[in-house]
């Protein structure tokens, strides 16, 4: 890709994108609740970097224009884009933006077939095109890639080094034409990383994406890898989430040093009103310019996850978002998030 490669988190940003959640979403039931999520999010932003959206229709226009205003959002720095989506986890159906070491950027726009073809899709496969074709992203270059990958399913430390999960990326649904090591090397050649870490364990009950990394193990540099840590040995995430630590101990840095692991504390079980288990996960942290966003759940452990983060990014405010009402449609921060390098 002409030395093109996946910034990572860390690196300065231009913009961080959301697609706007509405009433033809599964946030239906609790669009009220849940919008006011998605604008303290996006006011976080605001004051830091710029803010794009993507609004399904002049309702939703209206809607978010007045929730980010309520917010307290710097809507000077808020551009908003009319485009239709099926749902708001623009993680996985948005942009991927490459750079090189002259600074260019072009873009890179994934297959989305919603998780292994789990739910409708037609809108959000579209929604990076759209975006483009109204000049969202100025005159970067875009190629529509065939290969079917969400955003979340990677990490990347920006020196060479992808992280991710087999039972994600190997899921029948999403390539089944290719081998893990087919899977490898177009990772390698599209993304421009040198080297791919395969998670085989980890899992959070309630997740629907087949084991996301985000909601695993993320980079913080290239040397510290913080991971979702499990320390009850009755829950049934305790030896699943077990081994994967054991994994990434055994991960070797490009020195073949080891990496420096910080594990996430683990919040009590919460289920919503079917009795399903609520995917709650620190891990699903964004990290934007001064800041690091952290999902938090009304949880005694919210205040340990705080400090771990902030001994990780001693350089940049942790800010805390309620994310409950995310979690009730089997995600959170990250997932509705994407960042756009600068």
């Amino acid at each position: 890709m002409e030395n093109f490669t996946l910034p990572a988190e860390w690196a300065v940003q231009q913009a961080v994108q959301l697609t706007w959640p509405h009433a033809q979403t599964d946030w239906a039931p609790r669009l009220a609740q849940v919008q006011s999520v998605f604008a303290q999010i996006g006011a976080e932003i605001s004051r830091r970097q710029e803010l794009w959206v993507a609004v399904h229709d002049h309702d939703s226009h209206e809607h978010c224009l007045q929730a980010l205003e309520r917010a307290g959002a710097t809507l000077d720095r808020c551009r908003l884009f009319r485009v239709p989506s099926n749902d708001s986890w623009v993680r996985d159906h948005g942009p991927i933006l490459l750079k090189n070491d002259l600074g260019q950027r072009r873009i890179l726009d994934f297959a989305f077939n919603a998780w292994g073809l789990k739910y409708r899709a037609d809108l959000d496969n579209q929604v990076t095109r759209h975006l483009h074709g109204q000049g969202a992203y100025g005159n970067l270059p875009l190629a529509t890639v065939g290969m079917v990958l969400e955003g979340g399913s990677i990490d990347c430390d920006g020196a060479g080094t992808l992280l991710t999960t087999s039972s994600c990326l190997l899921s029948p649904n999403r390539n089944p034409h290719w081998s893990r090591e087919e899977i490898t090397g177009q990772l390698c050649h599209l993304l421009g990383v040198e080297r791919v870490f395969w998670l085989e364990s980890g899992y959070l009950e309630g997740d629907d994406t087949d084991a996301h990394i985000d909601t695993l193990a993320r980079f913080c540099s290239q040397d510290v890898i913080a991971y979702q840590s499990c320390d009850d040995p009755y829950d049934s995430h305790f030896a699943p989430l077990q081994q994967m630590a054991a994994e990434l101990a055994g991960f070797p840095r490009a020195d073949g040093s080891p990496y420096h692991l910080v594990p996430l504390p683990w919040p009590a079980a919460r289920f919503d009103e079917e009795g399903n288990r609520l995917p709650l996960s620190y891990a699903n942290f964004l990290i934007i310019n001064g800041a690091v966003l952290l999902p938090t759940y009304e949880d005694p452990a919210d205040a340990l996850a705080i400090s771990r983060l902030a001994s990780v990014f001693p350089d940049r405010q942790i800010v805390p978002i309620p994310c409950l009402e995310l979690a009730r449609q089997h995600g959170s921060l990250h997932c509705v998030t994407m960042q756009i390098p600068a």
